[in-house]
């Protein structure tokens, strides 16, 4: 799913700056998780939003680790690292977190990433700052030390059919920020939460089931 142009328009929230584009679209933002959500997979979550539009809505949860999986055993499980070699990996690689990043497709690794590296056809350009690139070959880029600047890895995806991120929205279920490099790709994965809503303005230990509602 391609991201949808952007267009200037005013925001039908009184919470949050005013949305992209006359028609609402997020795609770029941040969406940030109400306790009025209900859905113990969304709890205190923060997505970025690679893609929406009148066909749908597809973001990563940037907040939500995933498990004791690190980075290096996973290049090794596929076979881009030899058993033993992780003193060989750069720095970033070695660090580098993995994230829980929704429900659906929860085999499959997405890597969203800064846009100093690009792959063509494989790579989805969402603004001037951040990528999409769901192929091995990044994760061998990384690994051999000519990948991103700046990137994390997620198993799975959130996915929204038509009009359902709209309904949402619309019954309390989320609010939304501008995104930034440091709650996308930021270390600090358990203070994600706070920082997002500190950005609009809302004290999280404040936080009750009305607000933002519009």
């Amino acid at each position: 799913m391609a991201p949808t142009g952007k267009r200037t328009g005013e925001s039908t929230r009184r919470a949050g700056p005013a949305l992209p584009n006359s028609a609402g679209y997020l795609d770029g933002r941040l969406l940030i998780a109400m306790p009025v959500m209900g859905d113990e997979r969304f709890e205190r979550s923060v997505i970025y939003l690679c893609a929406h539009s009148a066909e749908g809505a597809m973001g990563i949860i940037v907040n939500h680790p995933a498990g004791s999986i690190d980075f290096p055993e996973l290049l090794e499980q596929l076979g881009i690292v030899k058993k033993g070699e992780h003193i060989k990996l750069p720095e970033n690689a070695e660090s580098m977190k993995v994230l829980r990043g929704g429900p659906v497709d929860t085999g499959r690794g997405f890597v969203l990433h800064s846009s100093d590296f690009y792959i063509e056809n494989a790579t989805l350009r969402i603004d001037d700052g951040v990528c999409l690139t769901a192929t091995v070959d990044i994760l061998r880029a990384i690994a051999n030390g000519s990948g991103p600047k700046h990137a994390i890895l997620a198993l799975g995806y959130a996915g929204w059919a038509p009009g359902q991120l709209e309904t949402e929205i619309q019954s309390n279920g989320w609010l939304h920020c501008d995104a930034d490099a440091d709650l996308i790709f930021g270390d600090d994965v358990d203070e994600k939460y706070g920082r997002a809503l500190r950005k609009i303005g809302i004290d999280p230990g404040m936080l009750s089931n009305e607000a933002g509602h519009a």
